[in-house]
């Protein structure tokens, strides 16, 4: 504790410090003068001298006492002080919604190890690199369900996007539903740009009780002012995992292209089709690129005098050599 304490002090004053070169010549000084006021005096026998007592052993111990006390004072005069570093971002953020297909297909290895894995880690990466935007998270199979709301509260939006897994919902594609669910997550946000990163690796496939096409989200999107970003995601001639389970060669025909170029063009956003987890990294980087929120970095530094505690080293030592001279070690004219 002391080390770190001492590795984290500065100095407003360093120069004084130089003052701490004094003591060698004053430790001289003292020694020299010593050996001159010594008295001596005719004896028959020095047998008394050659015992030792702990008078004779710490003799000069009230001179190091004051020499310490001394150096704690030039110590105190240079000013050491703790600096302590804090810095804030501070910037109008753009409200996004991550909008996730975790639906059965997602588990296909053409990504390593599968996609859902992948679309996990390369968002994360994305939440890191924008710190003051607030960002919710929509996922969607076969119903949608807001797993995160809108929020600056990063770690905890990173842990639900770690958490995510195939099977959370009853499985489907309903990318209507998923779009106007996000939507819906920016409707009472006011912030002057809002944005949805839709991520699929499917075309529509809605249970009767599907409630909104993807075509009337879209409207809604357009209503709401909400640009959207899609990204349709598979490697070309995939092998995907079926609804039910089984492997099956798709090819081309598991993504909604059409689809979703016209849901990012008509509102403004961009479509991106991701082949490879370079891709898809590339995507998101590209999207952080277009998407930019102006951050102001805030330092404060704020510094903490500590000479006090040198000072008080010093009335500590002046102390204990003033009691010592004049009981243990008091002499007499």
């Amino acid at each position: 504790m002391l080390y770190n304490w001492l590795q984290n002090i500065e100095f407003a004053h360093p120069l004084v410090l130089w003052g701490l070169l004094i003591l060698p010549f004053v430790i001289f000084i003292y020694f020299k003068t010593t050996s001159k006021r010594k008295s001596s005096f005719i004896v028959t026998t020095t047998e008394a001298f050659t015992v030792k007592s702990g008078r004779n052993t710490f003799f000069h111990l009230p001179f190091f006492l004051r020499l310490l006390a001394l150096a704690s004072l030039i110590v105190a005069l240079a000013k050491p002080q703790t600096r302590n570093v804090e810095n804030r971002n501070k910037g109008e953020g753009i409200d996004i919604v991550l909008c996730i297909d975790v639906s059965g297909s997602m588990l296909s290895a053409d990504f390593s190890p599968n996609r859902l894995e992948v679309a996990k880690t390369i968002a994360a990466d994305f939440v890191k690199a924008r710190p003051v935007d607030p960002i919710g998270l929509v996922i969607f199979a076969g119903e949608p369900y807001t797993q995160y709301p809108l929020s600056t509260e990063h770690s905890a939006l990173l842990n639900h996007i770690g958490g995510l897994k195939s099977g959370m919902l009853e499985d489907g594609t309903v990318i209507g539903e998923g779009l106007a669910t996000s939507v819906d997550r920016l409707s009472l946000s006011k912030s002057k740009s809002k944005v949805i990163i839709l991520l699929t690796d499917g075309k529509e496939e809605a249970p009767d009780a599907r409630l909104i096409d993807p075509y009337t989200a879209l409207e809604i999107a357009k209503t709401k002012g909400v640009k959207v970003y899609t990204i349709g995601m598979g490697a070309e001639n995939a092998i995907v995992i079926s609804e039910t389970g089984k492997p099956v060669n798709k090819a081309e025909s598991f993504l909604d292209e059409a689809l979703l170029k016209r849901i990012a063009v008509e509102t403004g956003g961009e479509y991106f089709r991701a082949t490879n987890e370079e891709g898809l990294s590339a995507i998101y980087q590209r999207i952080d690129r277009l998407e930019k929120t102006e951050v102001e970095v805030i330092t404060k530094t704020k510094f903490e005098e500590q000479f006090m505690y040198f000072i008080l080293a010093a009335l500590f030592f002046l102390f204990i050599e003033i009691i010592l001279r004049y009981t243990t070690f008091r002499t007499f004219p």
